[in-house]
């Protein structure tokens, strides 16, 4: 299986995965990567994953829809353009001989969904929309903190090797955010400098791991007590209130 990042907009990803013959794509906010991708791939797109219904991310799924008879599949209480087929947590999708295990993970929107696939042979796959960013997660638009620390904690729980398929480029930024939480943090210093060097050959971040991620990401570490210090000294009466996620959340939405 070939997996595919393809850049949309200013910092969308939309990834494909395919197998030579069949690909699928998740999240197209614009259709022409994907067709473009498709040619050069010489692939046919057989299904289309949605995990949430901002239009960055499904903006281009009728004009693929009609250009290749694509099934498309998405969350079960968002509006989707339709025909879709309804997904919710718990169900599984098959594409391209694959089989992909749905969570709910409600908070960046009321709705939101993720896939994850275990392929034979290589490390699994999570398609998690904007729910886990590298070094961050999504913003709190239509859920709670709590819904999110337990949307995270259920994509924290899926094997080390899980390949981390975020739909954007948001890592350097978050990773600045996270030094200002945790600049002691060794594994969060040497991810930095990793990624800065490879945003300075313009190439991609991700995909990242979930092992990763539990090293370095303030907000699958909320529970560490240089977190909860940190959290602390922004705003004691916030930590004490809401606890050290939510406080963490609303450090990040006004960190510059």
């Amino acid at each position: 299986m070939k997996l595919i990042p393809l850049p949309a907009f200013d910092d969308n990803y939309i990834w494909m995965l395919h197998d030579g013959h069949r690909a699928l794509v998740v999240d197209p906010g614009d259709a022409e990567p994907v067709l473009q991708a498709l040619q050069h791939e010489g692939v046919q797109l057989q299904g289309i994953l949605v995990t949430h219904h901002h239009g960055d991310h499904t903006g281009g799924v009728a004009t693929l829809r009609e250009a290749t008879g694509a099934s498309v599949l998405g969350p079960a209480i968002e509006p989707m353009p339709e025909p879709i087929r309804r997904l919710r947590g718990g169900d599984t999708a098959e594409l391209l001989g694959l089989k992909f295990q749905v969570l709910d993970v409600p908070g960046h929107t009321a709705g939101h969904i993720a896939y994850f696939c275990e392929i034979d042979g290589e490390a699994p796959v999570l398609f998690c929309g904007d729910t886990l960013f590298s070094g961050g997660c999504g913003r709190l638009f239509e859920g709670t903190a709590q819904q999110m620390l337990a949307s995270l904690s259920t994509l924290g729980a899926l094997p080390d090797p899980t390949r981390v398929c975020c739909a954007h480029e948001y890592t350097l930024s978050n990773l600045k955010f996270a030094l200002e939480v945790e600049p002691d943090n060794p594994r969060l210093v040497a991810y930095h400098a990793a990624c800065q060097a490879l945003r300075m050959q313009n190439q991609p971040t991700l995909p990242s791991s979930i092992a990763t991620e539990r090293q370095i990401n303030p907000f699958l570490r909320s529970d560490q007590p240089t977190i909860v210090a940190s959290a602390a000294r922004f705003d004691a009466a916030g930590l004490a209130l809401n606890g050290a996620f939510a406080t963490l959340r609303q450090w990040k939405n006004q960190y510059r």
